[in-house]
């Protein structure tokens, strides 16, 4: 296998080129989990690997809660379906407490306080309300917890939220709002942990694949032992193939034929495309640190021409239009410019707005 036909494999496994899906919740039950700190960026992420849902589609999606979004993994926000949260939570949910332990003994959140946060949340939230973080905070001062660092704060919704306790609610106009998991998805199933851990195993390396256990291990938050483990519980359901020294697990699929010319998307910054530890085989080592200049730092939107990484985006929404600029890392030919400007246009017809392309 050679590092262009892992991005072609990846395009296609991650439904970007090939046969689209119909609604958001068929991607984000493809993909297991759809990182959505950026929720605009989460929203296109989800649209593109489509049949042509808009951002209007995706907000309705997410009021209704056929989609929700947590911290389940790394962590950071996640849509995450009704079906998956409860056993994904479980699987994920003890490795992000360890990853957050330095951080509740720096604002003084222990064990007493949880218990004493959570049963309040479980109070104001019954019935049926949703209600924003600002009220939230309310909630906790009511009873004595103290709120006033930021940090402090959302830990405790966030510990609330690996609990299972609450996940997103719809939104209130721009704002965000937590609902009762119990509420907003009755349904949820429960795996056992081996079922869980071969079920989460096989979503990635089916939905991600072909990727490393490293890889694996980066996206999902668990250790390289339940890596290996989860492995072992599906492999006979996937493809190994040997690279140098990296084994590189994926499905038995048949990939379509590279298209005799360019194809380009414009994607968000978090991106499920580059949810991968090494992403050499996407972009160039040279060019890394201009879509994402240090460690935990914000990624750029990035332009893919072919499954590499050649540039980064942005836009800013207008009531008129929607101007991206666009910065490449290299000189692109005239037909994968006009490849590059089609995919702006499937952006702007995600927002229902024209186009103005920056000079």
């Amino acid at each position: 296998m050679l590092k262009l036909d892992i991005a072609h494999q990846r395009l296609h496994t991650q439904h970007l080129t090939g046969t689209r899906l119909t609604i958001a919740e068929e991607v984000v039950e493809w993909l297991g989990a759809v990182q959505s700190q950026d929720y605009a960026g989460a929203k296109w992420a989800v649209a593109q690997r489509t049949k042509g849902l808009t951002d209007t589609d995706l907000d309705q999606a997410f009021a209704t809660g056929s989609i929700l979004r947590t911290h389940v993994l790394r962590p950071t926000w996640h849509f995450v379906t009704p079906a998956d949260i409860r056993w994904m939570l479980a699987l994920t949910a003890p490795r992000v407490h360890a990853l957050n332990a330095p951080y509740y003994r720096k604002v003084a959140l222990d064990d007493t306080v949880f218990a004493q946060s959570n049963a309040a949340l479980i109070q104001a939230l019954q019935g049926g309300q949703q209600l924003t973080r600002a009220e939230l905070a309310a909630v906790f001062e009511q009873i004595g917890i103290r709120v006033d660092d930021p940090l402090r704060l959302a830990l405790l919704v966030m510990q609330a939220e690996l609990e299972g306790i609450i996940c997103s609610g719809g939104r209130r106009g721009k704002q965000f709002t937590y609902a009762l998991l119990d509420e907003r998805a009755p349904q949820a199933r429960r795996l056992e942990r081996d079922e869980a851990l071969a079920a989460l195993v096989k979503r990635y390396f089916t939905s991600h694949g072909p990727a490393t256990l490293k890889d694996f291990v980066w996206w999902s938050s668990l250790t390289l032992t339940d890596a290996k483990v989860g492995i072992d519980l599906v492999k006979s359901e996937l493809v190994a193939e040997e690279i140098g020294d990296q084994t590189f697990w994926f499905a038995p699929s048949t990939l379509p034929a590279k298209s005799p010319t360019p194809q380009a998307y414009l994607l968000p910054n978090y991106d499920e495309y580059i949810s991968y530890a090494d992403r050499s085989a996407i972009c160039d080592p040279a060019y890394a640190k201009q879509f994402y200049p240090r460690e935990n730092s914000i990624f750029s939107h990035i332009i893919v021409v072919d499954g590499q990484i050649i540039g980064t985006w942005q836009r800013t929404v207008k009531k008129s239009a929607v101007v991206i600029e666009r910065s490449t890392f290299r000189t692109l030919t005239p037909a994968e410019e006009e490849a590059v400007v089609a995919a702006a246009h499937q952006y702007a017809a995600f927002l229902n707005l024209p186009l103005m392309l920056a000079a």
